[in-house]
């Protein structure tokens, strides 16, 4: 049993920092076991007050203590487990220290570790305490020159801002010294050393200034930087353009590392990426990758503005960055990709991730009030809806008024830390708008659900709209305020025709209701059919909207909707309701033969996009649908699922074949939008046949397979086959392993394609994966494709009725939390549901979460998610 429980920090208790670093001076000798660390900090007290200079760090061997040159006794300062304390100090000083630390047994990965025989550093949100003493945390912005020694052998000596000298030493070592001008906080510190492959470039930026690009990559995969470059390049001249940003430095550099935490991080002027988001070519990598390289690559450097150059003033605020980033990334890739089909993506991975979060035991808020852990709040909330609360502000106070906004937070923030009121209060002030109670969206945990019922007068021509909202509660919060929801409302004939309409005595085809109270009515007038009402386009609002809207409804917009996302969550709507009546008992039938003879038609239509349509064809998931059935039954969600899959399968025979032979790769791969849409809308059909039980799909897909001439075409044969079972799929599985064990990342969709097996025997084969050689439990990526993937995407057989899949992953969840906690606590939330589940399920998650919260030396970062999922 634990003997004690973390202590929860909380922002109300927030105070501004004691001391603040004017400059900071590194120097690192690099070695792998012994690398020693000195640090001189000019210091100074900031205002009134008082009391002992304290500053944080973590398994570093003391070496010294110096102040204003004089070597402090023992009896002068403490050293503990977390903390640098000296008692008396002056108003302003210099504190020089040296310690040594252990990169290469360093497997949390957090601070300075080696990876694949190089030095590399994550510093967000707390590892730089794994360096140096320091005051680690955001409001502590300092200027960072930084020197690196070590042996010829780590070849690239890197860090942030810009290289002011480099140079050879005596018996084969050589050193670099970089500056870099911008004040940052210490979670934003880079090092990298090692034998790297650089991929070179340069841009002009909008005043003509040069930049130097760099990808730094392992040895011979600089070919596979190339989109990566590209992607930079574009999002760079689209950060001018968009938000006027230009970037600052003489040099932007990336590096691409095996082993990490996290996708990518910001870090000033050298961002360090995982691999499997920097490395891509025709033959490794999938449009997936494609994809999310280009939008994480954007990501990333779009911080330089959003987080680096202005940053938080504490790890409450993260959503400052996060959220507001994310939202730029997604703005970036929907004008790469197409707005709608974009649009449509971040939603499902909204509802993906998001909002089961919200409807569970770890529900929080935008802008949460406490934590244990700050690595536990680098959630999809943080991020996911973060972006959204920031794409409602623009919709509510319009793009002109969002861009001023924009400028005046760079204008005013620019080299601070700050908040999210001050944020907000920009818009605020260029709009003219009081957002006061817009503010509540990040402060209120939990998904609200908006009802929306019409009422039409033939002979008054008006249309009388009826809106309605409530939040379930969520934990620590029992009462829920309002929140002002934009619905954005067009209206459509019966034919599908756009139906124009008067609001306030203007004609428009479109309009923005604000539901800013518990209910409203809204009145449309000039209205001159009955009409299908299209509501909460482009989902303007992260809710769940329930209409009056009848079946017919929804089939004409899924038929002409001029709003696309809305055409495609027509059909989701469609399914939904089909799936959950069919796992509920009473399966309609006939319901299913009219939605597969729809989806025949809007695959037909000439004028939509292949990708759209590859949309249309994915049917809602089933972790998405358990939320729609309370208590969740996994097994008959499964099934309802898999028969309405039969079905369409069965009616589209035809339709999906030609589409199959139709779309066939011709001449060479290109990642861009339109290639892509093809592959996807072909891969689909392959996969929607394979639920064909009556066609002889094994061969078509090992076909398919065989001759695929990219990894997008590969994967999406080997998937079909995995549907289909037998020999086969068991020899496609072989031949893919023997031909790709060289390359890691492509081992990685290995392990995770096995880990969806929905068959039967899926569990045993996942369990006799971790014994595989191939199998690296200390990887993070390997861990997450086999283990994450199996917990989060494979619902029928992690609910094994026997608890199986349960005991593995909390095995799993134990064995790496001895070495790296933070990825072992992103594997706890798939337990953490356990409430939305039938009884005898809920009751065997429960146990686990229990066992998990009773181990003795449990880590921070588990023990706080694993005991928030228990709490009643």
């Amino acid at each position: 049993m634990r003997t004690e429980t973390p202590q929860a920090i909380r922002l109300a208790d927030y105070t501004p920092p004691a001391f603040l670093i004017d400059e900071v001076r590194l120097d690192f000798d690099l070695a792998p076991n012994t690398t020693r660390v000195k640090a001189r900090l000019s210091i100074r007290r900031n205002g009134e007050h008082a009391g002992p200079l304290v500053l944080n760090g973590e398994r570093l061997k003391p070496i010294s203590v110096t102040l204003d040159g004089r070597v402090l006794a023992e009896g002068e300062r403490t050293i503990d487990a977390e903390f640098l304390t000296v008692p008396n100090v002056p108003n302003a000083f210099v504190l020089e220290t040296e310690v040594e630390i252990d990169p290469e047994n360093n497997k949390a990965l957090e601070g300075l570790y080696m990876s694949g025989g190089r030095f590399c550093t994550q510093c967000e949100a707390e590892g730089f305490r794994k360096i140096t003493w320091y005051p680690d945390r955001p409001d502590v912005l300092s200027r960072f020159t930084v020197r690196i020694e070590a042996d010829k052998a780590f070849r690239h000596l890197l860090s942030n801002g810009n290289l002011l000298e480099a140079g050879d030493l005596p018996g084969g070592r050589h050193f670099a010294i970089w500056n870099d001008p911008f004040p940052k906080p210490a979670y934003l510190f880079a090092l990298v050393g090692g034998e790297l492959d650089v991929l070179e470039d340069k841009l002009v930026t909008m005043t003509g200034r040069t930049v130097d690009l760099r990808i730094f990559v392992d040895t011979g995969m600089a070919p596979r930087a190339a989109y990566a470059m590209d992607a930079l390049k574009r999002s760079m001249k689209w950060d001018e353009e968009a938000f006027g940003r230009e970037y600052d430095l003489d040099l932007f550099m990336i590096v691409a590392v095996r082993d990490f935490n996290f996708g990518a991080m910001e870090n000033k002027g050298l961002n360090i990426f995982n691999s499997s988001l920097l490395l891509a070519d025709p033959a490794t990598a999938t449009d997936l990758d494609y994809e999310r390289i280009e939008s994480v690559v954007a990501h990333e450097y779009f911080h330089n503005w959003t987080g680096d150059r202005i940053t938080c003033r504490d790890w409450f605020q993260l959503c400052l960055k996060e959220g507001l980033t994310v939202f730029r990334d997604q703005s970036f890739s929907a004008d790469m990709r197409g707005h709608a089909v974009q649009r449509i993506k971040d939603v499902k991975a909204l509802r993906a991730r998001q909002f089961p979060e919200d409807q569970g035991p770890l529900a929080h808020p935008v802008r949460p009030s406490s934590y244990m852990k700050i690595d536990n709040f680098y959630t999809a909330t943080i991020y996911e809806k973060g972006a959204e609360v920031i794409r409602m502000l623009k919709t509510l106070i319009g793009a002109e008024a969002f861009r001023q906004g924009m400028d005046l937070y760079f204008e005013r923030w620019d080299g601070h830390a700050t908040t999210v009121e001050e944020f907000i209060r920009c818009f605020a002030e260029t709009s003219g708008q009081d957002l006061t109670d817009f503010f509540a969206w990040y402060e209120q945990a939990g998904t609200p659900k908006v009802s929306l019922a019409h009422r039409y007068d033939a002979e008054a021509r008006t249309l009388t709209l009826e809106l309605s909202q409530t939040t379930p509660p969520t934990p620590g919060q029992s009462d829920k305020r309002p929140l002002p929801v934009p619905v954005i409302v067009g209206l459509l004939d019966t034919e599908g025709r756009t139906l124009a309409f008067e609001r306030d005595g203007q004609a428009v085809d479109e309009t923005l209701v604000v539901l800013d109270g518990a209910a409203k009515t809204v009145i449309l007038t000039g209205v001159d059919a009955a009409p299908v009402v299209s509501a909460l386009r482009g989902f303007s609002s992260p809710v769940t909207l329930r209409t009056d809207a009848r079946p017919s409804d929804r089939y004409v917009q899924l038929a002409g909707d001029p709003d696309l996302f809305n055409r495609w969550e027509s059909g989701q709507e469609l399914a939904r309701a089909l799936i959950i009546a069919r796992a509920l008992g009473t399966p309609d039938e006939v319901g299913e033969e009219r939605f597969a003879e729809a989806l025949g038609r809007a695959l037909a239509d000439q004028a939509s996009d292949p990708a759209f349509k590859a949309l249309l064809l994915s049917l809602p998931s089933e972790s998405d649908l358990a939320l729609a059935i309370q208590p969740a039954d996994p097994a008959a969600i499964h099934a309802a699922r898999e028969a309405l899959r039969t079905r369409l399968a069965l009616h589209l025979t035809d339709d999906l074949k030609r589409l199959h032979i139709g779309l066939q790769e011709l001449g060479e791969f290109s990642p861009d939008a339109v290639s892509a849409g093809r592959r996807a809308l072909r891969n689909a059909a392959l996969d929607l046949m394979a639920a064909n039980p009556r066609a002889e799909i094994g061969e078509l897909a090992d076909g398919h397979y065989r001759a695929a001439a990219n990894m997008t075409d590969a994967i999406g044969g080997l998937s079909a086959l995995m549907l289909v079972g037998g020999e086969l799929y068991e020899s496609a599985l072989a031949d893919f392993f023997d031909r790709w064990k060289s390359e890691p990342l492509v081992i990685d969709k290995w392990f995770a394609l096995q880990a969806r097996d929905p068959d039967e025997s899926a569990l045993g084969r996942v369990i006799g994966l971790t014994a595989h050689p191939a199998f690296d439990q200390k990887n993070p990526n390997r861990l997450r494709a086999l283990v994450s993937t199996f917990a989060n995407f494979n619902p029928a057989r992690f609910h094994d009725p026997s608890g199986a899949g349960y005991r593995f992953l909390a095995d799993q969840i134990l064995a790496v939390d001895g070495f790296n906690p933070m990825t072992a606590a992103r594997l706890v939330e798939p337990l953490g549901g356990w409430r939305r589940y039938k009884p005898e399920l809920g009751a065997l998650m429960k146990a686990q979460l229990a066992r998990i919260a009773a181990t003795e030396g449990l880590s921070k970062n588990v023990y706080e998610l694993a005991s928030k999922a228990l709490a009643d």
